[in-house]
């Protein structure tokens, strides 16, 4: 069924305005983004429950290695035990430990010297050098 539109031109029934079909497109296109949203926090979700149970196992794993080091200290102080007193043994054992906690805690300073400030250098250095470009480009 065809009618008549203002200018003269026919236009068939069916066919909507374009103002009805822009309005259509903006209301698709928001619903989808409202479900890529929805989508991304559901995904999110279960990424942060899997890192919670790898983060508890993790936790788990550290406590045992823990329990495994003192033993290995224990076994390490009973063997020089073998051919030194008891507490020259304890206290050996406690010098090496004591050594390396003072190299891990040197290299774990150190570490954290170079990430501090925590903002990231390049990004910034990025878009400061974006700003330049455009400020050159607008007084060309």
């Amino acid at each position: 069924m065809d009618r008549s539109v203002g200018n003269g031109h026919l236009r068939k029934a069916d066919q909507q305005p374009v103002g009805e079909l822009v309005k259509r497109a903006s209301e698709q296109m928001s619903e989808l983004v409202r479900q890529e949203l929805r989508l991304a926090q559901a995904e999110m979700a279960e990424k942060g429950k899997r890192f919670g149970i790898g983060g508890g196992l993790f936790g788990g794993a550290a406590v045992f290695a823990f329990v495994a080091l003192q033993a290995a200290a224990a076994a390490a102080i009973a063997a020089l035990a073998l051919v030194l007193p008891v507490w020259a043994s304890a206290l050996i054992v406690m010098g090496i430990l004591l050594v390396l906690a003072a190299i891990a805690a040197a290299v774990g300073k150190k570490k954290v010297k170079q990430a501090t400030p925590p903002a990231p250098r390049q990004a910034i250095a990025g878009v400061k050098a974006d700003v330049a470009e455009l400020k050159e480009r607008v007084h060309r």
